[in-house]
């Protein structure tokens, strides 16, 4: 009776473990396929959003979708996305990131906003591989330009190491960022592609091929993105 009992606790266990992660995984296919769509949204209308001169010059970029309003407020993880670096003339597959408050309160609009990151310098990524990029302190950061191109770009957004855009009922605008930490999520990474993965290993090393349910949000993002060499 006793052995019995301990079979079906285990068996109990595992089922609402599979469950759990089942969950999990789902929860990040629909984070991807938010990330498509705001991705798509931007291609359709090229003329208000960011420049594609800038696109051009990204070498990873990061959606956060569907940031919630209050949770600029309160708390301390609000934002959870993706991010993708050029690998080649493709991209990578995407590792999953979570964006933190920092010392400094953010002040946005609307009661959810979706967020882009345009790394525009390895060292802006590189220090995400290290762990984290505390925005504004270690890596510069500005709300970027909108419009069709960036050559009224002023010094600041000139310089920065990252472009930081918001987007709420269909329009971007820059956003400034300073105070954040965004770092990777590497229990999303392990639950999504099933082992333990650094963003380094996913975006830099290669290490892993993107899954099917992350195929739409790169077909976006090569649409938006141009192409190119390294």
């Amino acid at each position: 009776m006793k052995g019995t009992m301990n079979i079906a606790i285990v068996a109990l266990a595992s089922a609402v473990a599979t469950t759990a992660w089942a969950g999990s995984v789902e929860g990040d296919a629909k984070r991807l396929a938010e990330s498509a769509t705001v991705l798509k949204e931007i291609h359709a209308a090229p003329d208000k959003d960011i420049p594609h001169e800038l696109w051009e010059k990204a070498h990873c970029v990061a959606v956060i979708p569907s940031v919630k309003k209050a949770a600029f407020i309160v708390g301390g993880e609000y934002g959870k996305g993706v991010l993708s670096c050029r690998s080649g003339a493709d991209w990578s597959a995407p590792s999953f990131v979570q964006l933190e408050k920092g010392s400094v309160g953010f002040q946005i609009g609307g009661e959810s906003v979706d967020l882009v990151l345009l790394f525009m310098t390895d060292q802006s990524v590189n220090r995400l591989f290290d762990n984290k990029v505390a925005l504004g302190a270690e890596t510069s950061i500005a709300g970027g330009p909108v419009g069709r191109d960036a050559r009224a770009m002023t010094d600041a957004q000139l310089k920065a190491q990252i472009l930081s855009y918001s987007r709420a009922q269909g329009l971007f605008a820059g956003i400034d960022l300073t105070g954040g930490v965004l770092k990777p999520d590497n229990s999303e990474n392990k639950e999504f592609y099933g082992r333990g993965l650094s963003a380094r290993e996913i975006l830099k090393d290669h290490k892993v091929s993107p899954p099917a349910s992350a195929q739409e949000f790169l077909s976006a993002l090569r649409s938006t993105v141009p192409s190119r060499t390294q």
